[in-house]
């Protein structure tokens, strides 16, 4: 699609929020939305309407069932093998009456002390009595990877508890000295846990300025690492949500929020977000020194409307050499900032057409995918919603326009009863094409005493990519890992077993997580990339742009900061490549502006990348002989 013109994409969206705002769509032909029951009506969240329940064959809401006998495995739940299924997330009341209960927490999957193995880090809620000093505080854990297929808990050892309300986890080596740091946030004062170089972290956010604290608890959710100024140094976003005050906590009829924001369906539930005033986002930049100075108000980013943050991804979505941002906003319109290269930016959610779905309705955003799904060179964008709602998914049509496709390419209907959070565009097959992996779970208990269609549990989505041109769910094989329930939150993905397949771990709340290894059968050729940055990028090379040739296909990938539901993922580059036996091109745009085309040696390796060095590490993966011998009679 051309170009519109700035003005006339002005025009367009606002037109259409104003014209249609919260009125569902009438048809149901293929391409197009389903129609509801009932309109949205007024509640805590935003929705798309009330949709009439889909149950499987032993008549079971879809989001708890649909499971396929026979069908094949492609992931396999192993939390007991792999030694997680011990730690549990623990927040709130078991009632959950209150929204401070609903959300937590998010997942980060980081390589702690460069063994080039990645390991896990779960964050946890807390309790009421916990922040009285009652009782003890449920505690945060990092899980170091044993290079067997196991995890040991070293979170005494490395320091990072946390042992606060948490919600979110971003890493990024924000100090350059090579190793990554972890940023958590909470309800109340968030933690920056630098990293030692010897197992251990020290909690420096307050002496760094990024605790976020105020006079009252400060709630703060996302938060996503990025050189928006582009000196080399990783920058600081933080999404707030609401205000919350512990001592008055809005209830069904109380002053801060009446009865109409206490419902969902007709049923009174835990109130907000709407009704309630939102929380702005903090923008922190890096002094290099160690300190950060806040200046998100300086950069037109600080939220003056109060929307509800709740994931927020750094990246280059027009391709001018400079990271924007985009943050998920629940039942609020979404931001798209774009970075005018000065130290500040522009709003253009609604002239983008990123702030609204299709119709112009809000949408209740909880999670960000980042990637090029279509190959076509450009990043788009994949949006988590509500339950009685799609999950969106943008096509980047270039010059700032995006467009809704999600009922065109098959990623709509299949959504609307499930409640989704954390996602990611991954290529889980190895084809070539990135796939869509969604982590799902109500924030309502109450959901399973009616028959709604929904549940409070819920399994996870697969979508396979068909060549850009559509999305097909994949089935969901009974015992597998597509058949796990939970109430998923965050979900982060990367090769945890370094065998060029990407894992799956889910923060779930009040339970285990879930750790899902990729088991596909007759998977395609992959190259797995780690860059490094030089004196003038980021260490961590965030914000770099990779392009590779194989087997006809040109493929993108972003070192990303953010995106997922609060979650942190491999920052390692994952690139499936079918059966092509050789890669032909590799092209790396650096955060510090620098261009350069590398020769890979082969393929199914780990490839460390030094900017304007080269290769300095290649090794084959972990693959059994068996696996490699599939794959070379596929070539």
């Amino acid at each position: 699609m051309a170009d519109l013109g700035w003005s006339s994409r002005k025009i367009r969206h606002v037109l259409l929020a104003i014209l249609v705002f919260g009125q569902p769509l009438s048809v149901h032909a293929q391409g197009e939305a389903p129609q509801t029951q009932k309109p949205p009506s007024a509640g805590g969240a935003a929705t798309g309407g009330v949709f009439a329940p889909i149950r499987d064959a032993l008549s079971r809401p879809i989001t708890a069932g649909g499971f396929v006998d026979g069908a094949p495995v492609v992931y396999q739940d192993i939390t007991k093998q792999s030694g997680l299924s011990a730690w549990r997330n623990h927040t709130g009341s078991p009632e959950k009456n209150y929204i401070l209960e609903l959300a937590s927490a998010g997942v980060a999957l980081l390589d702690y002390d460069n063994d080039g193995w990645l390991d896990i880090y779960l964050v946890n809620g807390s309790t009421y009595r916990a922040l009285a000093g009652l009782e003890p505080a449920p505690r945060a854990a990092l899980f170091h990877n044993n290079h067997d297929g196991t995890f040991t808990d070293v979170t005494d050892k490395a320091g990072v508890a946390n042992e606060r309300w948490g919600f979110g986890v971003a890493v990024g080596d924000y100090d350059n000295d090579g190793r990554p740091d972890i940023y958590v946030t909470n309800f109340g004062k968030n933690r920056l846990y630098h990293n030692n170089g010897d197992g251990t972290f020290t909690d420096v956010a307050e002496k760094a300025g990024v605790a976020v604290s105020g006079a009252s608890p400060i709630w703060t959710t996302a938060a996503a690492f990025g050189d928006y100024d582009r000196d080399g140094r990783l920058d600081l976003f933080v999404a707030g949500y609401v205000k919350y005050d512990l001592k008055n906590p809005p209830t069904p009829g109380s002053a801060a929020v009446g009865y109409n924001f206490c419902q969902y369906r007709g049923q009174m539930t835990p109130c907000g977000p709407r009704g309630l005033p939102g929380e702005r986002d903090f923008l922190f930049h890096n002094n290099g020194d160690g300190t950060f100075t806040e200046v998100a108000v300086k950069a037109g980013v600080s939220d003056p409307n109060g929307y509800y943050g709740f994931a927020a991804a750094w990246v280059d979505m027009d391709d001018d050499g400079w990271p924007d941002l985009v943050v998920a906003n629940d039942s609020t319109p979404r931001y798209l900032y774009r970075n005018l290269g000065n130290g500040t930016f522009e709003d253009i959610s609604y002239a983008s057409g990123f702030a609204l779905s299709e119709t112009g309705r809000e949408q209740a955003s909880m999670g960000i995918a980042v990637g090029d799904y279509d190959n076509d060179g450009k990043v788009d964008f994949y949006i988590t919603n509500f339950s009685d709602d799609y999950n969106t998914l943008f096509h980047n049509e270039g010059g700032g326009n995006f467009l809704d496709l999600s009922f065109q390419l098959g990623v709509g209907e299949p959504t609307i009863p499930f409640l989704a959070w954390g996602t990611g565009f991954i290529d889980f097959d190895n084809d070539g094409w990135k796939d869509i992996f969604v982590a799902n779970g109500h924030v309502y208990q109450s959901v399973d005493k009616f028959d709604w269609g929904t549940t409070w549990a819920q399994r996870p989505l697969l979508f396979r990519n068909q060549g850009g041109k559509r999305f097909a769910e994949v089935p969901p094989a009974t015992g597998s890992g597509l058949a796990v329930l939970g109430s998923a939150r965050g979900a982060a993905f990367g090769d945890l077993f370094n065998r060029g397949r990407i894992d799956v771990v889910m923060n779930n709340l009040e339970g285990p997580p879930t750790v899902l290894k990729n088991v596909v059968a007759n998977a395609g050729n992959w190259v797995l990339l780690k860059l490094l940055g030089g004196p003038k990028s980021p260490r961590d090379a965030t914000g770099a742009v990779v392009f590779v040739t194989a087997g006809g296909l040109r493929q993108r990938g972003d070192v990303l900061g953010g995106g997922s539901y609060s979650s942190a993922s491999d920052q390692r580059l994952h690139f499936g490549l079918g059966t092509a036996g050789k890669i032909e091109k590799l092209e790396i745009r650096w955060p510090s502006g620098l261009k350069e085309t590398v020769n890979v040696p082969g393929v199914n390796r780990i490839v460390t990348i030094a900017e304007g060095k080269g290769v300095e590490d290649d090794h084959p993966g972990k693959e059994s002989k068996k696996e490699m011998g599939k794959k070379d009679k596929t070539k």
